[in-house]
């Protein structure tokens, strides 16, 4: 299957890192090889990791220059996310799906819903999403010409 870069929340926020966890899950059952690190681990919490900064960036783009797609979940927001989706979009020019949950604001950035050379899926149930999320991962797979 894919090498999938996973990309969400850790400074600004670990409300989510069980539902990370779970579409992490959900990736990996459907065959993927997922690159997550510290995102979904339980372990860590809204200081980070113990990696100082210049590791950590080197480790995360490194994954980042491995990936064939990214699935990032932006409902929280993260200039850490933003910069990672920045970095496929335009210097890797690989697809990226973006999660979203309308509870948390709003309105998700519009420099995420209004890039058209993205996938975006908004969701209320994360049960409901996953089966969406594949399904949006096979499409890319099946026709990459029509994504960046």
């Amino acid at each position: 299957m894919s090498t999938i870069y996973f990309s969400g929340a850790i400074s600004g926020g670990r409300a989510d890192v069980s539902l990370y966890r779970r579409i992490v899950e959900a990736l990996e059952a459907d065959g993927h090889h997922v690159l997550a690190g510290a995102v979904a681990s339980e372990t860590i919490g809204d200081a980070g990791e113990t990696l100082n900064p210049p590791d950590i960036y080197a480790r995360d783009l490194g994954w980042l220059d491995q990936a064939e797609l990214v699935v990032a979940e932006v409902s929280v927001p993260s200039l850490g996310v933003g910069y990672e989706i920045a970095y496929a979009t335009r210097v890797r020019q690989i697809p990226v799906i973006a999660l979203y949950r309308p509870e948390y604001t709003k309105r998700c950035s519009a420099m995420i819903s209004g890039d058209p050379g993205m996938t975006f899926l908004e969701y209320e149930d994360p049960t409901a999403m996953l089966p969406r999320l594949l399904e949006s991962i096979r499409r890319i797979r099946r026709y990459p010409d029509r994504f960046p």
